[in-house]
């Protein structure tokens, strides 16, 4: 079982209220992103709250990224989707179904649409990083 399917496991059996708190702690979980990375630069337009995200390459070719938000549940959102494409390389991000992925939460219907807006702004800036960043 991958992370994302652990989280999952948990996620189905909650309710909305449990929901929202899983978001929320899964959110805590992401590493401390320094002030001086949040920047014009690393910020994903369209989304309602600020969101950052910060690619690390790794020695490896594997892609690292740091992500806050300034609103708990859009950080607990941006944690979801890295689980998706945490430390992989450029090419295995490229290759995977990210909203595939997170198809399953059905976070459209459990949050409000000013909360997903930013959703597909996230996963864009992450391909595209990966494609940029792809050797």
């Amino acid at each position: 079982m991958t992370a994302l399917d652990d989280i999952y496991a948990d996620y189905e059996l909650l309710d909305a209220d449990d929901r929202y708190r899983l978001l929320i702690d899964l959110g805590r979980t992401l590493e401390p992103m320094p002030d001086a990375l949040k920047t014009d630069a690393t910020l994903v337009r369209g989304c309602s709250a600020a969101v950052w995200v910060y690619p690390m390459p790794r020695e490896d070719g594997r892609l690292h990224f740091l992500a806050d938000s300034n609103a708990a549940i859009t950080k607990g959102i941006i944690a979801l989707v890295l689980t998706t494409v945490q430390d992989r390389t450029a090419e295995e991000i490229l290759a995977t179904d990210i909203e595939g992925a997170l198809a399953p939460f059905d976070l459209k219907n459990q949050l409000s649409s000013n909360r997903t807006q930013g959703i597909p702004n996230m996963i864009a800036l992450i391909r595209q990083t990966a494609e940029r960043l792809r050797g």
